[in-house]
């Protein structure tokens, strides 16, 4: 789970696809996490992107790791309102206070991947699987 983790943070900025009836959407992140075992990142419930991973919670999530090379990263999307994982994301991300004032905010939202896939691509050598 770190290395995939360490591979998004590298990266910096990351995309996440979902879908909006039936036309993609894609949208760049920042935030992703390991907690208790399982990957997260967080969005607001006012937003699109939580309409339509509550809608159709199947996504993927790509990066450009180096040059040539990329992850991605698929699952299930699952908003568990955990607030321990609320937590822990406001504090490895203090900004969120700027956005969101507490772990606690009813708009504050993290989800997690069920059942997710990793792969690591490279334009020179085959796709290695990281999950």
């Amino acid at each position: 789970m770190q290395q995939i983790v360490d591979l998004f943070r590298k990266a910096g900025v990351f995309y996440i696809a979902t879908a909006d009836g039936d036309k993609p959407r894609v949208r760049p992140f920042g935030f992703i996490m390991e907690f208790e075992g399982r990957l997260y990142f967080t969005t607001g419930n006012k937003k699109p992107v939580y309409a339509q991973l509550k809608k159709n919670p199947n996504t993927e999530i790509t990066a450009m790791v180096s040059e040539g090379e990329w992850i991605r990263l698929e699952g299930r999307a699952v908003f568990d309102g955990n607030v321990s994982a609320k937590r822990r994301a406001f504090e490895i991300f203090p900004r969120f206070k700027d956005l969101y004032q507490a772990p606690e905010n009813p708009d504050f939202e993290v989800f997690c991947l069920d059942s997710p896939s990793a792969v690591l691509c490279s334009m020179t050598e085959p796709p290695k699987k990281l999950l």
